[in-house]
């Protein structure tokens, strides 16, 4: 896969990734809801902390605000060597699935930093009100934007039989996860490398003759 290609990839999940984000906000309130299917609904909630809503300031004594800005930074080093690692099996020629994967990997984490660090100068807030994008007084500054999230799959939404010790007669419902186009490209692209990771990571016959004659 060369770089090009790569390159062609990265900016369509962004496109995507980006045009539904900023379709969601500027369209719904926070927590408004449309029912596409029973299993499937377009939910709008924002994220201020890591995967599944989880803050720093939930593990570590700091504020949520020191939390939020060392999570945004911390994702801009990863996206960083994220980078240099898609561009270093570029370079080397390494197996199309390898590349692949990395490439929709940094696609989905900069999609996501994209909100982290520039929505909360693009738009106002949305509790009980729809965002304007460009808003002349914005929720937040830079590094203090939140991710916007919209895609649930509650594809069995029910209670406990009463029998079950310690959950009978609880809600239960799967999948919960609230997600959305930037997550599913790093989930795509992490199950890539683990259901074809002998493939992915495969020696390349080129390299290793290189090796060899050295």
């Amino acid at each position: 896969m060369s770089l090009k290609k790569s390159i062609i990839l990265i900016i369509i999940v962004l496109l995507i990734d980006q045009i539904s984000k900023i379709y969601i906000k500027t369209n719904f309130v926070l927590g408004e809801s449309v029912e596409v299917f029973n299993w499937f609904k377009i939910l709008f909630i924002e994220n201020e902390g890591a995967a599944w809503g989880t803050k720093l300031s939930d593990i570590l004594p700091v504020s949520d605000a020191s939390g939020k800005l060392f999570l945004t930074v911390f994702r801009l080093f990863a996206i960083v060597g994220i980078g240099y690692w898609l561009f270093d099996i570029i370079k080397k020629n390494s197996p199309k699935v390898l590349i692949l994967a990395v490439s929709l990997i940094f696609a989905g984490a900069l999609g996501n930093i994209l909100d982290s660090v520039f929505y909360g100068l693009l738009f106002d807030h949305s509790n009980h009100q729809v965002a304007t994008l460009f808003a002349e007084e914005p929720y937040g500054k830079l590094f203090y934007g939140k991710v916007v999230d919209m895609l649930y799959f509650p594809m069995i939404d029910t209670t406990w039989p009463e029998w079950v010790p310690g959950k009978g007669g609880k809600s239960f419902r799967f999948f919960e996860p609230i997600f959305n186009i930037a997550d599913t490209a790093i989930s795509i692209g992490v199950a890539i490398l683990i259901l074809f990771n002998k493939k992915a990571f495969a020696t390349n016959p080129i390299e290793e003759e290189k090796e060899e004659t050295n």
